[in-house]
């Protein structure tokens, strides 16, 4: 400060000014006497800075100088795993969940040979959608779909696959070039 100039360099009040020595027009002041846990929840200062409906530490059950405590609350760090699953249900993926790992492992819920001649496409309304590499594999999984809707339900849960429906393989497309026949007969066998 020099003698010219009654302003204070360091920016803290003069006490000749006829200002409070407790407050500062910064507000530096109550930030630190918060930091010091001087200024209580109770005390107009604190009724007037909080948010409307935030609830205090000592509601939460914490320590009441806003400083996080020796025990855990909800700003402390999460496990993502906690998160995440609590993601899965607010959305409702559950289910969606399960349907894909039964995709992912279908050779391990069928068995090996039936997993390597069919894939499953789509499950919805209960409605399994398999496809398989020969209509030989075709005939046979139709033959065995009820013990493997009972596979599947064991997996899922109880009324998840109702139906099987099995698909023969993909035909090959006949047809090149921009212009074909409508009613042609095409090749004289049968796919599918």
């Amino acid at each position: 400060m020099s003698k010219d100039d009654p302003t204070p360099t360091d920016g803290s009040a003069d006490p000749d000014d006829g200002a409070d020595e407790d407050h500062r027009a910064d507000g530096l002041d109550l930030a630190r006497a918060m930091m010091r846990g001087a200024v209580s929840p109770g005390s107009p200062v604190a009724r007037k800075r909080r948010r409307p409906g935030a609830r205090t530490r000592r509601a939460r059950g914490g320590n009441e100088g806003g400083l996080s405590g020796a025990y855990p609350d909800e700003r402390d760090p999460q496990l993502l795993g906690g998160e995440i699953g609590r993601l899965v249900d607010q959305r409702g993926w559950g289910l969606d969940l399960q349907v894909r790992g039964v995709f992912a492992r279908w050779t391990e819920v069928v068995g090996d040979e039936i997993g390597a001649h069919s894939a499953p496409e789509t499950l919805t309304d209960g409605t399994l959608v398999v496809r398989t590499d020969s209509t030989a594999w075709a005939t046979q999984l139709k033959l065995l779909a009820p013990s493997i809707v009972k596979r599947l339900n064991s997996e899922l849960g109880d009324g998840t696959v109702t139906v099987v429906e099995v698909l023969g393989p993909n035909a090959p497309s006949w047809k090149h070039g921009r212009r074909g026949l409508r009613d042609g007969r095409g090749p004289r066998d049968t796919y599918g």
